[in-house]
């Protein structure tokens, strides 16, 4: 059962077609209900008819024998006097069920006006001689006549005569067409609704099959690009502007993402393993020298690889922690105390700073701000100046130098990962291409920005905006 119910399509199927059937089940019981209610009505309304006819003519007088609503014409009529006796009955009665009596001979002609029954109940309201009670009693039962049995809506209603009492006329009108109609509206839905809903069953499974159609297509896709594990592939994204349209928008730009992560990835391992490679190379060659010739040795060269494989091990393990989504904490940090502690010692630093709290990592913002400091200290001639300052609801930290400045074409490319400009393409002199890149990552992390343009001296000018606290 799990099995055949394991799609999305047999699911919806059998979900429309069950709600189909309920409906289908109350709304059909409603309506058979209210047909049998209006001609069960009907029915009643004309056996009142014939039971006040009857009363009609009772009231005026008229004898037993004489009266019109008993020639079977109209339906079973019985007339019972106040004792319950039969004292007129139409023609050709054989059994009656559902009245107060089920005789069908009359027994007598009743009581003279006056002779009272000691057992009888007085009617709380007495009719007046000639008059036929307002009320009418409804029951139902069966009756052959002439040898037809039927099922009759009886009507019964009392007359006070003049000289036989009150008199109780009972008259019947026949439910045959109440009884055919319903069957016919039964037959017709026990027929229609299994068609209906096998047409409802049929018309969801094909136009959620059309509908899911396009999400096979990108299933298959996926594992084709799982498979072959190329990332350059896209999914087909249908022309119906939907939510499956949708989808296949939004797992494209996923795979686009994706690719440009993993292509990311790819050129930084191959870049980290290049730059890792030199110093190691460096290093092993002056122990091999040295080993071989321990006066050769250049320990200087030594220590200054090892601290230089040293800061690019920790720069690669930032970068790591920084795109696993390391975030960072919500202490306050005053970015001009910061910025005096990192300038503090170097030489040609000027810091003009205002107090400003930004909430974040302190160690974090402090390695943005020796980067910056170190890639000024590095293009600048003379001078490097540091600002602290807010604007609006942003807190902005200005690095500028009076270098050569860094060219407009440029001033994004420098934020990419091992990169150097010509004229900074010396590893000693230059470094790894990785601070700038770790200050933006940094900066992104703490919701801020990090820019390059041009400063007042005509060098670069580096600006940090973050959110203030």
């Amino acid at each position: 059962m799990r099995r055949l119910f394991g799609s999305v399509r047999a699911r919806a199927t059998l979900g429309a077609t069950l709600v189909v059937a309920v409906a289908l089940v109350a709304a059909g019981a409603a309506v058979l209900l209210s047909l049998r209610s209006n001609l069960m009505g009907e029915a009643g309304t004309q056996a009142e008819r014939s039971a006040r006819a009857v009363a009609a003519e009772l009231a005026a007088g008229t004898p037993y024998d004489k009266l019109s609503g008993l020639d079977g014409d109209i339906g079973p009529v019985q007339v019972l006097d106040e004792d319950e006796r039969l004292v007129a009955v139409s023609e050709d009665l054989e059994r009656i069920s559902g009245t107060d009596s089920d005789r069908v001979e009359a027994q007598g002609a009743g009581r003279p006006a006056g002779d009272d029954d000691d057992d009888s109940e007085a009617s709380a309201d007495p009719l007046e001689p000639g008059e036929i009670s307002a009320e009418t009693v409804f029951s139902n039962g069966s009756a052959t006549v002439d040898g037809d049995t039927e099922d009759y809506r009886y009507a019964a209603v009392e007359v006070e005569t003049p000289g036989r009492g009150t008199l109780k006329v009972y008259a019947g009108a026949p439910l045959a067409a109440e009884h055919g109609a319903v069957r016919t509206a039964l037959t017709v839905m026990l027929i229609g609704f299994p068609l209906l809903l096998g047409v409802v069953a049929g018309v969801t499974w094909l136009v959620t099959r059309r509908a899911l159609r396009p999400v096979e297509g990108i299933r298959r896709e996926m594992a084709a690009i799982t498979r072959s594990e190329d990332l350059a592939r896209r999914v087909p994204e249908p022309d119906t502007h939907d939510e499956i349209a949708r989808l296949a928008s939004t797992t494209n730009e996923t795979l686009a993402a994706l690719e440009t992560s993993v292509e990311r990835q790819r050129r930084f391992v191959a870049d980290a393993s290049h730059e890792l490679r030199s110093p190691i190379a460096s290093l092993r060659t002056q122990l091999e020298v040295a080993a071989a010739h321990p006066e050769l040795l250049d320990l200087d060269g030594a220590v200054e690889d090892t601290v230089r494989l040293q800061r690019l091990a920790a720069d690669l393990l930032l970068l790591a922690r920084l795109d696993a989504g390391e975030r960072p904490n919500d202490t306050r940090v005053d970015l001009a105390g910061l910025a005096r502690e990192e300038a503090e010692g170097r030489s040609g630093v000027t810091v003009e700073a205002e107090p400003v709290e930004v909430a974040g990592s302190r160690g974090q913002l402090g390695r943005v701000l020796a980067n910056l400091l170190d890639n000024a200290q590095r293009h600048a001639r003379s001078a490097v100046t540091v600002s602290v300052r807010r604007e609006g609801d942003r807190a902005v930290v200005g690095v500028a130098d009076d270098g050569d400045g860094v060219p407009e074409a440029d001033r994004e490319r420098i934020f990419e990962r091992f990169v150097r400009l010509d004229a900074a393409r010396s590893r000693d002199d230059g470094g790894a291409g990785l601070g700038l890149a770790i200050a933006r990552d940094v900066a992104v992390r703490h919701g801020g920005t990090l820019t390059a343009g041009r400063g007042p001296a005509g060098g670069a000018l580096f600006e940090l905006r973050l959110p203030l606290v």
